[in-house]
C-alpha cells in the first residue's frame, strides 16, 4: 500500500509524464487538388466540363471526387433522374472548399505581390456614378509619384464592379454596394435627380408630376455591365418605353436632345443644368435619391503598396473636395469642366451640352 504522500507523488508524476508526451500532428487527408476537383464539378455542372476546365481527364476528376467520399466516409452527390445533385453534406463541404481554395489562392497572390514589390500595373473598376474628374485627379496625383505604374480603368455599371472584384480582375473597386465577402469604406454620397430637357412633354405639363405621368414617356437607362452578377440598381424603372445604353454620356446626350428622361447623378449633369440643356422634373415624390459610394480593396491582406497608396489618395481627394462644400455634391474645377461654345442658336447649345 502507498501512503498519501506517495500517492500524490505518483499522481503528479503521472500528469507530468503526460505533459511530456509528444503530441500527434494532424495532417489534412484531402489535398487542394481534390477539393478543386469537387468545386469544379459543381461550378461547371458536370464531370466532363470540370475536366476541360481543369485540363484533366474525366476519369481522373471522378477519381479525385470519389477519393474525398471514401476518405471522409461521406456521400457528396445524389442522383436525381439524369442529374447528380449535392447532398446536404456535399453542400457544406462545397462551400467550405470554395473558401479554402480562395484562401490558398490569396496566399499565393500575396506572396507574388511581396516578391514583386511595387505593382507594375493597377487595375481599378469604378462605377460610372463616381465623378470622372475626381477619379482622374487622383490618377494624376498618383502618376506624379509613380509615373512608371500603368493604370487600367474599367468603367462599370452595377454588377460589373461586383464581378470584377469577385473574379479578382482588379485591385480596387469603387461601387454603390459591397459584394459579399468584401469590406468597403464609404467614400461619399451621390445625389440623383430626375431630369429631362426643358422642352420635354413632362415639363410642358406645367404641374407637379406623378409616376403615372412618367409611365407614358420614354425612360433612359444605362445597362448593367455585369455578365454573371447583374443586380437591380434601385430607383423606378416603370416606363413602358425604354432606351437602354452602355454609356452614361450617350444617356445624357439623348436627354439633352429631348429624347427621354432619367435619374442622373447631379454632379454628372451639373453643366447641363447650369446651361439649361436639362431641367429637374417637378415630381411630387421620388424626385431625388441618395446613393453611398464605397471604396473596396480586393485583397486587404495581400494588397501591394501601389494599391494602398492609390486607395489613400482617393480617400484624401474625396475628403478634400467634399470639405469645400458639404452642402452640395462635389463639382469639377474650372480647368476640368468641358468647354462649350458660347455662340449659336439654342439648338447648337443643346447639342454641345449633351
Amino acid at each position: 500500500m502507498f501512503d498519501s504522500n506517495e500517492k500524490r507523488k505518483i499522481s503528479l508524476c503521472s500528469f507530468e509524464s503526460v505533459d511530456r508526451l509528444p503530441t500527434a500532428v494532424s495532417h489534412p487527408r484531402i489535398s487542394l487538388d481534390q477539393w478543386r476537383a469537387l468545386v469544379a464539378v459543381v461550378d461547371a455542372g458536370g464531370y466532363a466540363a470540370a475536366a476541360a476546365r481543369l485540363h484533366k481527364t474525366q476519369s481522373s476528376v471522378s477519381y479525385l471526387v470519389q477519393k474525398i467520399e471514401r476518405l471522409l466516409d461521406v456521400k457528396l452527390f445524389r442522383v436525381e433522374g439524369r442529374k447528380a445533385r449535392l447532398t446536404a453534406h456535399g453542400e457544406v463541404l462545397y462551400r467550405r472548399a470554395r473558401n479554402l481554395l480562395d484562401e490558398a489562392d490569396g496566399i499565393e497572390r500575396g506572396a507574388r505581390a511581396l516578391a514583386a514589390g511595387w505593382e507594375p500595373e493597377l487595375r481599378i473598376a469604378a462605377d460610372i456614378v463616381f465623378p470622372t474628374w475626381l477619379l482622374l485627379r487622383a490618377f494624376a496625383r498618383f502618376a506624379e509619384e509613380r509615373p512608371e505604374t500603368r493604370i487600367q480603368l474599367y468603367e462599370t455599371v452595377l454588377g460589373g464592379t461586383d464581378e470584377a472584384l469577385v473574379e479578382r480582375r482588379v485591385h480596387l473597386g469603387i461601387n454603390t454596394s459591397v459584394p459579399p465577402g468584401f469590406v468597403g469604406d464609404p467614400l461619399m454620397q451621390m445625389r440623383f435627380i430626375a431630369a429631362a430637357h426643358p422642352d420635354h412633354p413632362l415639363h410642358r405639363l406645367g404641374r407637379a408630376l406623378t409616376y403615372r405621368d412618367l409611365r407614358a414617356q420614354r425612360q433612359l437607362i444605362v445597362r448593367d455591365s455585369g455578365l454573371t452578377m447583374t443586380r437591380e440598381g434601385g430607383g423606378w424603372h416603370g416606363a413602358e418605353q425604354r432606351w437602354t445604353f452602355s454609356n452614361k454620356a450617350t444617356s445624357i446626350f439623348a436627354a439633352g436632345m429631348g429624347l427621354g428622361f432619367a435619374w442622373f447623378p447631379e454632379e454628372t449633369i451639373r453643366g447641363e443644368l447650369e446651361r439649361g440643356a436639362l431641367k429637374p422634373l417637378p415630381l411630387r415624390e421620388g424626385a431625388e435619391r441618395y446613393v453611398t459610394v464605397y471604396l473596396i480593396v480586393a485583397e486587404t491582406d495581400a494588397a501591394g503598396p501601389g494599391t494602398l497608396r492609390m486607395a489613400q489618395i482617393l480617400r484624401e481627394e474625396v475628403a478634400a473636395t467634399c470639405a469645400k462644400d458639404r452642402a452640395a455634391p462635389p463639382r469639377p474645377p474650372a480647368e476640368l469642366q468641358p468647354r462649350t461654345r458660347q455662340r449659336g442658336s439654342r439648338r447648337t447649345r443643346r447639342g454641345s451640352a449633351a
